[in-house]
């Protein structure tokens, strides 16, 4: 098979813009959606019957995004090739009763969504993006991506203890944003700016899914311009290349083996326990709908599924150059370095021997150097989706990913070649 190398660097450039379109998993389902329309995709709804065409498909659900490419001639019992990763990362997420305020200041009430950094969310410009939903229950996607809340941190003048005894934030009271003065709190004042801003008239929201994000935008830094500083990197990076994988090999031209798929999951910061998620039910949904509509039988699934791999794509830790024996002394994943293989023997990761021969397999075609990535003995390992979606489908799952520093801060940073390396690594994986 001939060196598959389809992305360069101005896939950086064009992840730049994705991340900066993309401050909510709604938006990223869209921003992604958007891109597969334009290589021939076309959504197809979970309540109508589906048929037997080939070609692109995708379904939307919520912060979540499914999307297949079934080539001519594909047989009901051809297997899958599946890269997974997951749409939501570590914010502030807006609670039910949103207004309140203290002393002169007017806040928004927030609750904190997964493991962030939470000091990385003192004193930044934040924005508000997420759904609408209305009270004819269609939902708009709305995105103020402008400077509009703010956590302000205390001053060390009245909290000397800082210095020697570091920074404690208290969850409940220390991390409510500002968003104006007064103290005239009203029920409903946020959620009537919100419909101002999204054009909606007057009491026509009935439920939110809204979130803060850092209006800084995505940037190279570094002399050379290296490296890449941006929000949400865990993991819409991951999300971004395997919809540019999907769709290069979707309209590559070339013969393919397999259903290329892409799987970007919802919720997975918080255990992936949702219809959204990737413990949900809706990946093996899909693949068994897309069997049955070409004519195929379970037996035809579950030989389709026994052949079938996913790479759970997320991000991992590099190298932290100042905390350097909190990583395996053997292993050294450098930025720059390319994607990394994820292994853990608790299977905290689903990769195992087999799964790595797939994954140097389509780095091999690609051309692209791949790293490995063990946790210290002394550290607990943190997990992803792939074992989740190797227990609940019974597929080979190999976990992989781009080594990040900053991981769940409200910025975080990779080199600015890794993305692309990444991209071209998947798009060899699902061209096979």
């Amino acid at each position: 098979m001939s060196t598959s190398r389809p992305f360069d660097r101005g896939h950086t450039d064009d992840l730049m813009s994705f991340l900066a379109a993309s401050p909510s998993p709604y938006h990223a389902v869209a921003s992604a959606a958007a891109r597969l329309e334009k290589a021939g995709f076309r959504q197809v709804a979970e309540t109508d019957a589906w048929d037997a065409a080939t070609g692109g498909k995708y379904v939307l659900r919520g912060g979540a995004i499914i999307a297949w490419y079934v080539p001519e001639g594909a047989a009901p019992h051809t297997p899958f090739r599946i890269v997974g990763a997951h749409t939501d990362s570590p914010n502030l997420r807006v609670k039910p009763r949103p207004d309140t305020g203290a002393h002169g200041w007017r806040q928004v009430a927030v609750e904190i969504y997964g493991g962030p950094l939470m000091n990385s969310w003192l004193d930044r410009d934040l924005g508000l993006a997420g759904r609408l939903t209305l009270r004819d229950g269609s939902t708009r996607l709305v995105n103020v991506d402008r400077p509009l809340l703010r956590v302000p941190q205390l001053a060390i003048h009245l909290d000397r203890s800082v210095s020697t005894d570091g920074l404690k934030l208290d969850k409940q009271r220390h991390l409510q944003p500002v968003w104006g003065l007064g103290d005239d709190v009203r029920d409903g004042d946020l959620i009537a700016f919100l419909e101002q801003e999204a054009g909606l008239a007057a009491g026509e929201v009935a439920g939110w899914d809204l979130m803060t994000h850092s209006v800084e935008p995505p940037a190279h830094l570094g002399r050379d311009r290296e490296l890449l500083a941006g929000p949400r990197m865990d993991n819409l990076l991951s999300v971004h290349a395997g919809t540019a994988a999907l769709a290069a090999v979707a309209t590559g031209g070339a013969e393919l083996p397999y259903i290329p798929v892409l799987a970007a999951f919802d919720h997975e910061e918080n255990g992936s326990q949702s219809d959204t998620g990737a413990d949900g039910p809706l990946l093996g949904g899909v693949l068994e709908r897309s069997v049955f509509a070409r004519g195929g039988s379970y037996e035809d699934r579950a030989r389709a599924f026994a052949g079938t791999v996913c790479l759970s794509s997320d991000t991992g830790h590099a190298v932290h150059p100042n905390y350097a024996e909190r990583h395996d002394p053997t292993h050294h994943p450098r930025a720059g370095g390319g994607p990394i293989l994820k292994v853990n023997v608790n299977n905290r990761y689903a990769t195992d021997g087999s799964g790595r021969a797939v994954f140097a397999a389509a780095c091999e075609k690609a051309g692209v150097p791949f790293q490995t990535f063990v946790s210290n003995n002394s550290m607990p390992c943190g997990t992803t989706i792939g074992p989740i979606t190797a227990a609940r489908h019974g597929i080979k799952t190999v976990d992989i990913g781009v080594a990040i520093l900053s991981m769940h801060s409200a910025r975080e940073l990779c080199a600015a070649d890794d993305p692309f390396l990444l991209a071209n690594a998947l798009a060899a994986f699902l061209e096979g």
